[in-house]
């Protein structure tokens, strides 16, 4: 694919989205939407950032593994559960998973 297609392909595909997203807006126009719909779409980037996390703490390249990773992320789930402090969170599951690596 050249420079130009793929440029001339980011175009089109940008201001696609730009006018799907729009069309939400204009088709609403001002109303609201039920309490139900809005308590969903707040969970939404939760989420997403959960399936993200998800992805790559399950995956490399293309296969599925189990590795120091996940120590990690069930520490950071712990911590979080328990409420501590961001920093707090990370530092723990930076930890978790030197030990991890470190043992292995």
């Amino acid at each position: 694919m050249s420079n130009t297609t793929l440029w001339w392909l980011i175009v089109v595909l940008s201001i696609t989205a730009y006018g799907l997203k729009a069309f939400g807006f204009v088709l609403a126009g001002g109303r609201r939407m039920p309490a139900a719909v809005e308590r969903c779409l707040a969970l939404i980037p939760a989420a997403l950032l959960a399936a993200l996390v998800a992805k790559d703490t399950f995956t490399l390249a293309q296969e599925v593994v189990v590795d120091a990773r996940l120590a990690g992320v069930i520490v950071a789930g712990v911590a979080v559960w328990r409420r501590a402090p961001f920093i707090v969170v990370v530092v723990l599951a930076m930890a978790a998973t030197a030990v991890v690596r470190a043992v292995a």
